[in-house]
């Protein structure tokens, strides 16, 4: 069988040097091995979504040489199959509605200075009394392992690593980690090679396939490009949009990004 990779950004501003370097990162290995590469935009966070920000990540897209297969995916067309996963879960006593505002979680946060506070379970044997507001995904009490293909083997204890993780937000907005798990399996994905800022979103989405008995992708997470401090790279710290009408300036930043993966010497593709 023919293997599938995807690229998925949010629409939520253009594409930037750490966006190129995730792409081309998928976008390779895929054509490496005969495979197919799709687009899926993650639209589900609409207040976010800046107005013709999809049609702009395409644009650049193939600018950059990066040509996907089939149609492109939105999200936001795709919320009967979310339901459809909860429904599932729910029925199995997997989920739970929890009461807890963000501010209930930084009292009670249990992680160290920077890192994502462990959800404590105050909501697991119930709301006392108090309303619903997000809808979370009862952790399993094991240890997740996979083997990244860069990185080597990854090992996470769920219960202490994460807690009970949110799947539908208070505001009524699917969580990342439902959708992505729900959307590479109905697009039959069978590698993810992503940035290595969704590294610690791995485990958790690999419970998720397990309780919904879908197929687990290989994944692989690839170099962070970071600023000067060392931190991620990204549209909320004011990335600068990736050049897309001089060509001189284009060939530039893809030979970046192809520098950063190590593939300078093998890139199949010129920009356009």
């Amino acid at each position: 069988m023919s293997i599938r990779l995807r690229f998925a950004p949010s629409p939520t501003g253009p594409l930037h040097l750490g966006s190129l370097v995730a792409a081309a990162g998928s976008y390779y290995y895929a054509r490496r091995e005969g495979g197919r590469w799709l687009v899926r935009m993650e639209d589900l966070d609409t207040p976010r979504v800046a107005p013709g920000s999809a049609e702009e990540i395409l644009a650049a897209l193939r600018r950059y040489g990066l040509d996907w297969d089939g149609e492109v995916v939105f999200q936001s067309q795709r919320i009967a199959l979310y339901e459809a996963a909860l429904e599932t879960l729910r029925a199995k006593g997997l989920v739970y509605d929890c009461a807890c505002s963000r501010a209930d979680l930084q009292r009670a946060a249990s992680a160290p200075l920077g890192a994502e506070p462990v959800y404590p379970g105050t909501c697991r044997n119930g709301l006392n009394g108090r309303p619903a507001r997000a809808v979370r995904f009862r952790v399993p009490d094991e240890t997740i392992a996979f083997d990244d293909m860069f990185r080597g083997r990854i090992e996470e204890h769920l219960p202490t690593g994460t807690g009970d993780f949110v799947i539908k937000r208070a505001d009524g907005v699917f969580a990342y980690q439902l959708a992505v798990v729900v959307d590479d399996a109905a697009q039959g994905v069978t590698q993810v090679v992503r940035g290595g800022d969704l590294l610690s979103s791995t485990p958790r989405q690999i419970a998720l396939q397990r309780a919904l008995d879908l197929p687990t992708p290989r994944y692989g997470h690839l170099p962070l490009v970071t600023n000067p401090d060392g931190s991620k790279l990204g549209k909320r710290d004011g990335a600068l949009p990736l050049p897309t009408l001089d060509d001189q300036r284009v060939a530039e930043t893809l030979e970046t990004a192809l520098e950063i993966l190590g593939l300078k010497a093998f890139w199949p593709a010129t920009p356009r």
